[in-house]
């Protein structure tokens, strides 16, 4: 905010405008409506094709994984025991719900657990269930609120690349410290570990 206030970081001439000023995309927080409902049909008649749904599913099963993952890595960062099957299976169970309500809902995107957030509690070290649910309630009411949205949307893609930075690394770091489980003496265990590198 600084460097855009002192002009540090200058607009040039036949240019659109500096992407790491903070009033980069200031109409975008203009343009915003205060408060929106998201509502069935919002963006007309749902259509259906073979490549949407082949697009979708192979999306599905990778967000699945990818959750299976972030159950096993919060558990470890945040200190519980490992995770049953049966609860597994409910937290698969329940992204694919929510999945199909946002859907419904004309939400573009599903629902599911993202790797962020287990590197925001690695940084944080909270890892409370009622923080999480009072954060969940926070943001669904703030998700209301166009301006809100607007406001994260004009960030500087510099400001979210450095936070980017911060969460991966810990997901990374998260993910390393995982292997000290793993049998490292096995070259089938090596092979995984390289090709997923």
């Amino acid at each position: 905010y600084a460097l855009t206030v002192t002009n540090v970081l200058v607009i040039e001439a036949n240019t659109t405008g500096n992407p790491a000023r903070t009033d980069y995309r200031s109409d975008v927080l203009a343009s915003a409506d205060w408060f929106r409902f998201p509502y069935p049909g919002q963006w007309g008649v749902p259509t259906v094709s073979a490549a949407g749904v082949i697009a979708m599913a192979t999306g599905a099963m990778a967000g699945m994984l990818e959750s299976l993952g972030d159950y096993y890595a919060c558990a470890e960062i945040s200190g519980a025991p490992p995770i049953p099957r049966h609860a597994l299976n409910r937290g698969i169970m329940v992204e694919g719900l929510a999945c199909f309500f946002s859907g419904a809902m004309g939400v573009g995107n599903g629902m599911t657990s993202f790797s962020e957030n287990i590197g925001a509690i690695g940084i944080t070290k909270v890892a409370s269930r009622r923080v999480v649910l009072a954060g969940g309630a926070i943001m669904i009411i703030l998700g209301l609120c166009g301006k809100i949205g607007a406001v994260f949307t004009s960030l500087p893609e510099s400001v979210v690349g450095g936070m980017f930075c911060c969460t991966f690394s810990m997901i990374v770091g998260v993910g390393v410290s995982n292997l000290r489980h793993v049998d490292l003496r096995l070259s089938r265990n090596i092979f995984i570990i390289g090709v997923s590198i």
